[in-house]
């Protein structure tokens, strides 16, 4: 079967398929970030300890990466419509169980649940790639990117006055809300595609894959509680290295793989999400620094004693640019290729970090980055899903993009694990609190740097527009002899964010598991 847009709703579908998409976005974003508030007092609010506490937020790190290329798979094979509806629905049980929940057994359970729904954000990149027309395809992928971004940028400051003012069990009912609300409108103006990949879901790959992504995130979260060198960790590192070597040779085996490891060679995919690591650093080490920098007392000499609701209004720019950029992007790589739109975003990123070295003495100031940031990030990640679209059928859609989004919550780990490591090492008593201090700062700014000239280099090996189509055409070819016995269309689609954390002052990263989107 030949898939082209039209053989699904006509032109006017993306008058409400982009937006209600967009909306799951915003919801899922929601769920990730509601708990920054309260997290430095879920210890008290849990009635447990501040190790065990911290599992509240690893769980849901855990659990989204899990579900992110399964749910694709899942998607590809049974309809995208289908499984991103179960993804909210148990999100919103999980939300609920959480409102409900005064001790750590139940949260944890929640929380799980909740970041099961990061399986969503590859499926709705799917839906809106088989549903729409192509000349509204890469506007409306910018707007699904876009929503990870403002969803977080915006439930931050909305979290903290709630959190200020209501029991905090309040914050998850809101998010139950948004949740069921983005149910009933998937249900109503999403429709299922008839796009569907053949063979049946690879469950032994599915536990391999699982168990290999657990035992390398856990020593990546928690490495700063356990010690890096303890045996635990290396212990830990080394099963992952272990069970995912194994893992790829059971996939090589397997008529259909939950993940086709000689799709995710080729170059297009292969760079594109090694580049996606990079930016996911770039995008959390932005969101580690100014919220704390910000937040931090004037009496330190440079903290700018704002309070964690301004902090949050003047961090969230940095998802709108990305919202604004959207556009931009898809007249650029309209006239340029997304390969020339990626470098320039990424390009635009190191402008970013490299004058925040020299601006972080005002609040305006923090603006300004978020703003040059924002509209890098948002280049950067819209070229993702476009360079890897154009080397997979559209039956793989939602299994390439879970990986790619996994490959970002790796980056984001990585990035929690490093800066806040640094911040930790390079960190000051003051008045018996330790708080980081500029140094740190400004060295977490240019390992972000340092992330953005290795995404440069790899997006250089990046096959030009030119060679793209002929390996895209070639790929086709080679999917229907081999493999479906049809043709796949691939169409460019842009990627989604992991939405940005604020963190509590007087905490550290380091005390804490990141999470990755």
């Amino acid at each position: 079967m030949t898939h082209t847009p039209n053989d699904q709703p006509g032109r006017g579908a993306g008058v409400t398929v982009a937006p209600v998409l967009a909306s799951a976005g915003i919801a899922v974003a929601v769920m990730q970030t509601l708990l920054v508030p309260v997290i430095k007092d879920l210890p008290q609010l849990l009635n447990t300890a501040p190790s065990n506490a911290s599992w509240v937020v690893t769980s849901t790190l855990l659990s989204g990466a899990v579900a992110t290329p399964i749910m694709g798979r899942l998607g590809d094979l049974h309809g995208k419509r289908r499984m991103l509806i179960l993804s909210l629905t148990v999100m919103v049980v999980g939300t609920l169980i959480s409102a409900l929940s005064n001790t750590l057994l139940p949260m944890l359970v929640g929380r799980t649940l909740q970041g099961l729904a990061l399986g969503a954000l590859p499926l709705g990149i799917g839906l809106m790639r088989d549903t729409l027309p192509s000349e509204r395809l890469g506007s409306a992928i910018g707007l699904m990117g876009s929503s990870m971004g403002v969803g977080g940028g915006l439930a931050l400051p909305a979290a903290a006055l709630v959190a200020q003012h209501m029991d905090w069990h309040v914050l998850f009912y809101g998010a139950a809300g948004l949740g069921t609300t983005a149910i009933v409108l998937t249900l109503l103006f999403v429709p299922e595609t008839t796009v569907r990949a053949k063979g049946s879901f690879d469950l032994p790959g599915a536990v391999g894959l699982s168990a290999g992504l657990i035992m390398l995130l856990l020593p990546i979260t928690k490495g700063s509680d356990w010690g890096w060198t303890s045996a635990v960790t290396l212990g830990l590192f080394a099963g992952a290295v272990v069970t995912l070597v194994l893992w790829g040779l059971l996939e090589l085996r397997r008529p259909a793989p939950l993940v086709d490891l000689r799709t995710t060679a080729r170059p297009a995919v292969l760079f594109t999400n090694l580049a996606s690591i990079m930016i996911g650093v770039c995008f959390f080490t932005i969101s580690l620094v100014l919220p704390q920098l910000l937040q931090l007392p004037t009496s330190t000499g440079y903290g700018l004693g704002q309070s964690m609701v301004t902090a949050g209004l003047l961090v969230a720019p940095l998802g709108l640019t990305m919202l604004l950029t959207a556009p931009v992007y898809a007249r650029l790589s309209a006239k340029y290729g997304p390969r020339t739109t990626l470098i320039l975003g990424l390009l635009v990123i190191g402008i970013g970090y490299g004058a925040g070295q020299g601006l972080m003495s005002a609040a305006w100031q923090s603006l300004a980055i978020a703003l040059l940031v924002g509209a890098g990030l948002g280049l950067a990640y819209a070229a993702q899903p476009t360079l890897i679209m154009s080397a997979v059928p559209a039956e793989e859609t939602g299994a390439a993009n879970g990986i790619n989004t996994l490959m970002r919550s790796i980056g984001t780990s990585v990035s929690s694990a490093v800066v806040g490591m640094v911040l930790a090492n390079t960190s000051q008593t003051i008045g018996g609190v330790s708080v980081p201090t500029m140094r740190g700062f400004r060295f977490s700014f240019l390992i972000a740097t340092v992330a953005v000239a290795i995404g440069v280099v790899l997006a250089l090996f990046l096959p030009r527009a030119g060679r793209a189509s002929t390996a895209r055409a070639g790929n086709e070819e080679e999917t229907d002899l081999d493999r479906h016995g049809e043709s796949a269309r691939s169409v460019p689609v842009p990627s989604v964010p992991v939405p940005s954390v604020l963190v509590p002052v007087g905490e550290h990263p380091s005390d804490r598991p990141g999470r990755g989107h």
